[in-house]
């Protein structure tokens, strides 16, 4: 567990957790015996105290005598200063404090209430979890009073209980060191699974053949970040990969929309699975009973796919935390996509500061992301110094929009660039090609992906695909590749050596 902040003042909170304990005839939660053991022991064992000062802070102690020792003791190992009872004595005596924790004699009688040095970590997790209990405690005494006041919105109310929640839960999780071996013996199991696997992937399938090649499948505790100008297909891009990864593989995905609606993201499913057309799926002209007869049948795998759909508008991050550790919990989702980072909200303290706003939104995606051990794919827009760019306006890290700091957290960055959108295609014959850049990729290699962008189905596929409708366009890439790339493979391959 790392170590425990303060948050507001001990005395007052203990103040409050004591009145609301006698109010209900209830003493707060507490264990003095075992704090006073606690002290005993760093007080006779000086090599168990910097185990213990990873793990408590003077608020561990519920006893205020016992706050005052302890921060004599967290002051002393600071200072690299020997700890016994003579030097936390001397130390309470230079801050005043001496007489009023009972004076020396209090600190002999501690020295005689040690147990074994032993029980020491087990005495001190006690500690943690009766603090723990009284910072409950207090946090719901600060969200009654809260709660009770008019002139904070509720929304900030929700945002503000969670956030403190989380940063309780985040402050007991214990991040234990490992030796190198164990990390060693973890990777050898996920290289042998890998081996076992007929696609020669490591992570989940996209489901694209050619970003498959070149990521090796999405992997466990990556941020991804996929980027575009308005109008590229950023939303048909990953809900065709949705649809791929949960109709086709059976992967569980929870797909969060802040733009549109769960009704508008599933017409567009709607339309790329039946090939019906948009005008037939939004209403627009009339079906045939034949056009029926296809829409229950095909629609029959997606209706049975683990795909899940929150439209939650101006979601917060703390509200997505607490909906993403759900879902992976209940309906065992193995991947996230958010549509898009811009919409979220960010911690209330930084609001109207747009870039720091942003930047502890991606960050806080990247935590999510290693906490849950999942993939999180997070669209994100471009700034519109790509319309101004002469040339091809491919994208590129810089136009990453509002904050360097996606750039940053991001373990790959991928754009989409549909030249055809800006009037650059050299060739008509390749209509609809569309490059997915992969800009950065911190675990492997970056490379571009060619692919085909079907604007009358609302969905990419590969440039492999038969059902092409110029199949030429996939020879001409080949050959273009293999032209101006010769080692495009080779280098892929050696990166996973």
């Amino acid at each position: 567990m790392e170590k425990l902040s303060r948050g507001r003042s001990s005395a007052k909170k203990q103040k409050e957790i004591e009145i609301l304990g006698l109010e209900n005839g209830i003493k707060p939660p507490q264990a003095v015996d075992i704090e006073e053991a606690v002290l005993g022991a760093l007080m006779l064992e000086p090599d168990a105290v910097a185990d213990v000062l990873d793990l408590l802070t003077a608020d561990c102690f519920y006893k205020e005598s016992n706050r005052k020792i302890f921060s004599a003791i967290s002051s002393l190992a600071r200072n690299h200063a020997p700890v016994d009872i003579y030097t936390v004595a001397n130390e309470l005596q230079k801050e005043g404090d001496l007489e009023a924790i009972g004076g020396a004699s209090y600190l002999s009688e501690l020295s005689l209430k040690i147990g074994a040095a032993a029980h020491l970590d087990y005495h001190t997790k006690i500690l943690l979890q009766k603090f723990i209990q009284r910072e409950l405690i207090s946090i719901s005494i600060g969200m009654q009073k809260e709660a009770l006041d008019d002139t904070i919105s509720v929304d900030d109310l929700l945002d503000n209980s969670q956030q403190k929640i989380f940063n309780l839960a985040d402050k007991n999780m214990r991040r234990e060191t490992q030796p190198v071996q164990d990390v060693i013996n973890e990777a050898v199991d996920d290289l042998q699974k890998a081996q076992l696997r007929s696609d020669g992937l490591s992570g989940i399938p996209s489901g694209y053949t050619g970003i498959d090649s070149c990521t090796l499948g999405w992997q466990a505790s990556d941020l991804i970040i996929i980027a575009a100008r308005p109008s590229m297909g950023k939303t048909a891009f990953v809900l065709t990969m949705a649809r791929n990864m949960a109709v086709d593989y059976k992967i569980p995905v929870a797909f969060f929309s802040l733009e549109m609606s769960s009704k508008q993201l599933v017409k567009r499913l709607m339309i790329s699975e039946t090939g019906l057309g948009a005008e037939k799926i939004k209403g627009g002209s009339k079906m045939s009973q034949d056009d029926w007869n296809t829409l229950n049948e095909r629609l029959a795998g997606l209706a049975a796919s683990p795909l899940y759909i929150d439209s939650t508008p101006s979601l917060s991050i703390y509200e997505f935390r607490s909906k993403a550790r759900r879902l992976v919990a209940t309906q065992g989702v193995k991947l996230i996509i958010i549509d898009y980072l811009q919409l979220m909200v960010g911690p209330p303290e930084l609001r109207g500061m747009r870039e720091q706003e942003v930047s502890a939104i991606s960050r806080s995606l990247k935590a999510i992301a290693k906490e849950l051990d999942v993939p999180i794919i997070a669209l994100s827009q471009l700034s519109r110094a790509v319309e101004t760019r002469g040339g091809a306006k491919r994208p590129q890290l810089s136009d990453l929009r509002e904050s360097g700091a996606i750039e940053q957290d991001a373990d790959i960055v991928m754009f989409i660039h549909r030249p055809e959108y800006y009037g650059t295609l050299e060739d008509p014959s390749q209509a609809g090609l569309a490059e997915i850049i992969i800009a950065k990729h911190r675990n492997g290699a970056v490379c571009d992906v060619q692919m085909k962008f079907r604007n009358s189905e609302v969905r990419f596929v590969d440039i492999t695909d038969t059902s092409l409708d110029n199949i030429g366009d996939y020879m001409q890439f080949t050959e273009s590749r293999a032209n101006s790339q010769p080692d495009f493979g080779a280098e892929i391959e050696e990166q996973w050596q």
